[in-house]
């Protein structure tokens, strides 16, 4: 059994038919036992010359290529760990047409800020989880900042909240919703970042911006 566990995480990329069923049934199960509500519209979203950096929270990651429209979703990148789950993400989320952009703030982050620039100037949306991969949970690093400045971007919070949901024991204390349950998107006003920020300044901007965050989150313990 343990060498077949070893085998297993030997295994950095699998064969794309593998996730055919799984993204099958989320979608299901999405569309048949809950309910969604989009509390803003998304045209600010798809109308150019927009550049647009989206920061979303990682325990919200369950459904997040669902709550996008398909319009959408095709301009969509995700930044995602280059690590070997984060390539079992990376080609989940493709059958839902998002592509993604490998790097994190602890490895390859110079990379993926590099891919995250051209994809921004080629009319892409990149979407960041800020307190990932590892948190702390809610406390947004500077990476969507640096892009907006140096991109001439703007951020976008785009918040998840379940009515009601189930809360692991991870460091994100990651959210799964409870049946039946209420989704909401909650897209927050558009932050725009000037150019050439000095640090104090970047610091004032990762404050707005998470603050900003938080106003749109919905946040309470819920029973295991």
């Amino acid at each position: 059994m343990n060498s077949v566990v070893y085998q297993f995480r030997q295994v950095k990329k699998l064969p794309i038919w593998v996730y055919w069923l799984p993204a099958a049934l989320m979608w299901l199960i999405f569309h048949a036992l809950f309910r969604f509500k989009l509390d803003d519209p998304l045209d600010q979203c798809n109308s150019d010359p927009h550049k647009i950096v989206g920061v979303a929270w990682h325990n919200r990651l369950l459904f997040l290529p669902l709550v996008f429209p398909k319009f959408l979703r095709k301009r969509t990148l995700a930044v995602i760990s280059p690590s070997r789950d984060g390539q079992y993400l990376s080609d989940f989320i493709s059958l839902f047409g998002i592509g993604a952009l490998r790097g994190s703030s602890s490895k390859k982050g110079a990379q993926a800020q590099l891919g995250a620039f051209r994809a921004i100037n080629e009319g892409k949306i990149v979407v960041f989880t800020p307190d990932g991969p590892r948190g702390p949970r809610y406390h947004l690093k500077p990476g969507p900042i640096h892009l907006a400045s140096n991109s001439g971007g703007t951020i976008v919070p785009l918040i998840i909240n379940y009515s009601r949901y189930w809360q692991l024991r991870s460091w994100d204390k990651f959210q799964i919703p409870k049946p039946f349950c209420r989704i909401t998107l909650s897209i927050g006003a558009p932050i725009t970042v000037p150019p050439e920020l000095n640090t104090d300044e970047l610091e004032a901007y990762r404050v707005q911006v998470e603050k900003a965050m938080l106003s749109l989150t919905s946040d309470r313990e819920a029973s295991l």
